[in-house]
């Protein structure tokens, strides 16, 4: 009895799972209610289950069994949503874009200081932006655009210390840009554009230094374009503001006083009745309306100044008069024209001179591409997925689209301390997503891909198809028109390539035992004979470049082969310079030079090369090697970093499949199929 109740004084002290997402459970109720009171999308979350096992969809908890996530994504959600979501205190993303929410985002949310990410992003949102956003110190991505949102951009954001993303593009925002999102040190995005944002654009904008993207288009943004934003080079986009001037911007004119410029005359709205440490300590009145400010200008005028403004109030009562009767004016054919760009045809939201994309006619791009994840990238122009005819279930969509932004913030903006190797058509970054995975990112440019989207898109989904022990996992895709690449993400591969395990001399690595190279031999062969088709279970695929460089080693000195299919996305003239770089490594089959095709007695070949190679510990085989291998006389072929620890049995009929795989005449090669059953009666014997 006594060490039952010991067990239970233990078991308190920690919380458990079950009872921590239990006690979360109405929370994700009100939720559900709110957001799918018919029970069409969340059949899965149900009153007496668990959050946290696994049974609501969409729902991902952290080891304390605290919710974490919650993605809904494009579940064709409708309704508001609830406050009681601030109950989710552990709550660190929340999206909940491409469906058709409405009504005000609840205050409540800002509430969430573990939260990083925000996505609510193409719906139907209105209402202001709250200011309390300020005081969420996590967040990293805030993703509001697409919506109906109204009023000004909130000074407060300048508080979002760790603030990467902020996408507020497509709303009905008016005021003038706060020159304070400056001072955000992470800040690599900020998109206002297709807004009602008037006054200048504040220089200070230019100190972030992170700060990549800036979009400011169609807005009605007036004044001096700054200098300083020209660091920015194409991230900066500014058109459509018919009223900006500058010097050294394309598309614009040097500014002159008929532009209604005054250089004597500071950047307007800055807020008088505002301090620099007025927030988020001190609490005001929420129906004081005060405008952002566009510039950091001096509290402290000059007695001149000072005194002109005084001596004059007629003038400013007159101007402020005819500034409101503008405001009017400029408000009315906005909304005008807002409304009659909803009934255009989806444009590119990358052109400038494109209409304005709308919720609605966002959300008919999410249904013409079945993604819930897609980028708006994806609106027109390169895009194998635009069309409705890719071929692609949803679920399949699901699985392996990622948008850019996920692409970008896994490879950090693609930066140069993530890259690990270029080649002649691509470029290869480490990556780390959301939920903590290494991955790579292969980039490929679109001038490298099938300029056929129907071929493109084929092979594209003939990637998503392989499933393979002995093959790198393809995690997903991306492909952005605005960068024209397409963007392949694979799980990390952690101890290199097959080749840094050849050429090994003493004292400078490591070699293999000969256990260790049996079994990677026979995972390469399974590898292969699964592209090939093995036992009729899928088509038929040839690799069509394996070498040692594409086998990849895991933690457990497991063979990956990496690139299968990917000669199915690339162009004619890419795929002949693999295939010279192939031959000048002697991978390439000899036959190749008189008939010009590649068939899976090609990918034999190739991978009697390899096996060549591990027997030997030799990148390079010489005709010794071969005669060695004829002949049985181990000392000449077999490594000599092995000291003698190996089976000579399995030495000489591996020796003899290396030679039967490389014959000169593909007729005499065996099929890949041979060799995996020829393989286990070597290893089992």
């Amino acid at each position: 009895m006594s060490l039952a109740i010991s067990l239970l004084f233990l078991f308190s002290l920690f919380p458990s799972p079950s009872l921590s997402s239990l006690s979360e459970l109405p929370a994700l109720m009100a939720l559900k209610a709110s957001l799918d009171p018919k029970n069409h999308f969340l059949a899965s979350w149900t009153p007496h289950s668990d959050p946290c096992s696994g049974a609501f969809e969409g729902v991902a908890c952290n080891e304390l069994g605290r919710v974490a996530n919650i993605s809904l994504q494009g579940k064709g959600l409708w309704g508001q949503i609830p406050g009681a979501v601030a109950d989710l205190k552990s709550l660190t993303g929340l999206y909940l874009h491409f469906n058709s929410l409405n009504g005000n985002i609840p205050k409540e949310l800002t509430s969430l200081s573990q939260l990083t990410d925000l996505y609510l992003n193409v719906n139907n949102l209105s209402g202001e932006i709250p200011p309390g956003f300020g005081n969420m110190p996590n967040l990293q991505v805030l993703q509001l655009c697409y919506n109906r949102l109204s009023g000004s951009i909130p000074i407060q954001l300048r508080y979002l210390k760790r603030l990467s993303v902020l996408a507020l593009q497509y709303n009905e925002l008016t005021g003038a840009i706060p020159a304070s999102l400056g001072e955000l040190k992470t800040l690599t995005r900020l998109d206002l554009s297709f807004n009602g944002l008037f006054g200048s654009v504040p220089a200070k904008l230019a100190d972030a230094p992170m700060l990549e993207v800036l979009d400011i288009r169609n807005n009605s943004l007036s004044g001096t374009l700054p200098q300083e934003l020209k660091r920015l080079n194409g991230g900066f986009q500014y058109k459509n503001n018919p009223h900006l001037c500058g010097v050294g911007f394309p598309d614009l004119h040097a500014c002159t006083a008929s532009d209604g410029w005054d250089p004597n005359m500071p950047e307007p709205y800055q807020p008088s009745n505002l301090s620099g440490n007025s927030f988020p300590n001190s609490t005001r009145n929420s129906s004081t309306k005060v405008l952002p400010e566009s510039a950091n200008l001096d509290s402290n005028c000059s007695r001149s100044n000072c005194s002109k403004a005084s001596k004059s109030p007629q003038i400013g009562v007159v101007l402020g008069v005819i500034g409101l009767f503008v405001a009017f004016i400029a408000s009315g054919l906005f909304s005008f024209s807002w409304y009659r760009r909803r009934k255009q045809k989806i444009g590119s939201a990358f052109d400038a001179s494109d209409s304005r994309l709308s919720t609605d006619q966002a959300k008919e791009v999410y249904r013409k591409s079945a993604s819930p994840l897609i980028s708006l990238e994806y609106s027109n122009g390169w895009d194998p997925f635009a069309k409705g005819s890719s071929g692609f279930s949803q679920e399949v969509l699901e699985s392996f689209m990622f948008n850019l932004e996920e692409v970008e913030r896994a490879t950090q903006c693609f930066s140069e301390l993530n890259l690990l190797g270029k080649s002649s058509f691509s470029a290869i970054y480490k990556g780390i997503l959301r939920d903590g995975s290494v991955v790579v990112v292969k980039c490929i440019a679109k001038t490298s891909c099938k300029s056929d989207e129907a071929e493109f898109l084929k092979g594209l989904k003939m990637l998503t198809s392989l499933k393979h022990e002995n093959l790198v996992k393809l995690r997903g895709f991306c492909c952005s028109r605005g960068r024209g690449e397409c963007f392949l993400i694979y799980d990390f591969v952690p101890n290199g390539s097959l080749l840094r395990y050849l050429d090994i001399k003493e004292g400078t690595g490591t070699a293999l035992e000969w256990t260790t190279r049996v079994s990677i031999i026979n995972g390469i062969a399974k590898g292969i004979a699964y592209l090939h088709g093995n036992k009729g279970k899928k088509s038929a695929m040839v690799h069509q470049n394996i070498s040692a460089e594409k086998v990849l080693i895991d933690t457990n000195y497991k063979p990956m082969i990496s690139n299968s299919g990917l000669h199915k996305l690339l162009a004619d003239d890419i795929i002949f310079s693999m295939l010279k770089a192939s031959a000048a490594m002697g991978y390439l089959a000899p036959e190749y030079t008189n008939t010009g095709r590649i068939t899976a007695k090609s990918d034999v070949y190739a991978f009697g090369m390899i096996l060549f190679q591990t027997l030997t510990g030799k990148q390079k085989i010489t005709q010794s090697d071969r005669q060695g291998a004829e002949s049985c006389r181990f000392e000449d072929f077999i490594d000599q970093n092995l000291v003698g620890k190996f089976s000579e049995s399995e030495a000489a009929k591996l020796a003899k499949m290396a030679l039967l795989c490389t014959h000169e005449s593909p007729n005499h090669r065996p099929t890949m199929e041979n060799v995996v059953q020829e393989l286990s009666g070597i290893i089992s014997s």
